[in-house]
């Protein structure tokens, strides 16, 4: 069996829920050196203004300052995942799941891949196609445009293969938090939201019973 526990741990400061998610790789790590089945989790959320950097991100992409971040409320971390600066903030579903693998039989490629396709599952039920952007990683609306426009954002860190980190998907997020960054890395390339290209404004817990249908249809419990 490889059932992922799921917790909704509603709107969570981002070093909370980030030592949590060291808490539970490093559980599972231990559990895999032992040679017992850990407990796997997937935990959907919502933070408060925060930007974060990954490990090998260009801090040239931060826009901002200690100043500017208080005046706008938001904190920063940098941290241990993959990719540049992000941003997430409250309107936007997150999504840590720390799962194992080798338990899937999956590598690193096929676990981005797989973390994608669920969401661009869930934003076909608010009539958006979203589609993937060679040389990246993330969910885009019309990336082979002249306006490619980044709705969810996937960075993420792999122990023992183990992951940890995830996806923030843009739902009804404020995107002026985003003008004080150059998003992934990225200058040339907008960024968006389900209400934005759709006109609606679902709920995060909708949107998150929708995703959790499609993940796990990707990552099956047996």
């Amino acid at each position: 069996m490889k059932n992922i526990e799921i917790k909704e741990l509603g709107t969570i400061d981002y070093e909370e829920a980030w030592n949590l998610q060291k808490k539970l790789l490093n559980n599972l790590v231990e559990a895999k050196r032992v040679g017992v089945e850990g407990e796997m989790n997937l935990l959907l959320l919502e933070h408060p203004h925060v930007y974060t950097l990954g490990m090998n991100g260009d801090k040239a992409n931060m826009l901002f300052n200690d100043e500017l971040l208080e005046r706008i409320g938001a904190k920063f971390y940098k941290i241990e995942r993959g990719g540049d600066i992000t941003y997430h903030g409250y309107g936007q579903l997150v999504g840590y799941p720390i799962i194992d693998l080798e338990r899937f039989n999956i590598g690193i490629k096929e676990y981005i891949w797989r973390l994608e396709e669920a969401v661009i599952r869930t934003i076909a039920h608010y009539g958006i196609s979203g589609s993937r952007s060679e040389g990246t990683v993330g969910v885009w609306i019309d990336s082979e445009t002249s306006e490619p426009r980044k709705i969810c954002a996937i960075g993420v860190k792999v122990s023992r293969f183990v992951t940890m980190h995830g996806f923030a998907l843009n739902v009804t997020t404020d995107l002026n938090y985003y003008r004080h960054i150059n998003p992934c890395g990225f200058t040339d390339r907008g960024v968006t939201s389900i209400e934005v290209e759709s006109g609606q404004k679902p709920t995060l817990s909708e949107v998150s019973a929708i995703f959790k249908g499609h993940f796990a249809e990707l990552f099956p419990n047996t």
